[in-house]
């Protein structure tokens, strides 16, 4: 297990472990009805579910399991946040409303797939995408990621059930 804190640095973001000073920044990027529709982040994220949220993503890097990272421009202000689950290869962002049009989703989905890749020695990433997220889907096309030939997993969460597609990337062995 490492301890020390994860910064990776690339296409121009600085992505760097959530910290109790970004307790009230978590609140504004996760308490937005479209993050709330589309994640298991509950709504109103207020200062308890903010707390809560980062206790259990430290718990979770403590734990080598998810790695959830701030998404930053300068290595301060967060703008959304990307993780990847190290067991699965699963990987999910968000970024805030205010922040959305400046390809961070993208910059931020490359960033965490090579480091998923080179650094965890995974030697597959995936998504896991509604049907009808047609950001979503720009954004894993965008990253080199593509539709996977597995079966649409039907999920039931906060009353609504819905499909997820899966999309993946694959380490390539040639490199050029």
């Amino acid at each position: 297990m490492d301890t020390h804190p994860l910064r990776l640095t690339a296409h121009g973001l600085v992505l760097r472990e959530w910290t109790s000073d970004d307790l009230a920044v978590m609140q504004e990027l996760f308490d937005d009805p479209d993050v709330a529709y589309r994640t298991p982040l509950g709504s109103p994220f207020g200062q308890a579910a903010a707390l809560s949220y980062l206790h259990s993503a430290q718990r979770a890097r403590q734990g080598n399991g998810r790695i959830h990272l701030a998404i930053t421009t300068d290595g301060h202000q967060p703008l959304g946040e990307v993780l990847l689950n190290r067991t699965t290869g699963s990987i999910g962002y968000i970024v805030g409303a205010a922040h959305r049009g400046q390809k961070l989703a993208a910059r931020a989905l490359r960033t965490m797939t090579e480091y998923a890749h080179t650094n965890v020695a995974l030697p597959w990433a995936i998504l896991e995408i509604e049907p009808d997220n047609h950001p979503s889907i720009a954004v894993a096309r965008s990253a080199g990621f593509h539709p996977s030939d597995s079966a649409p997993e039907t999920v039931t969460d906060k009353g609504r059930t819905y499909e997820l597609l899966t999309w993946e990337h694959r380490l390539t062995t040639g490199r050029g």
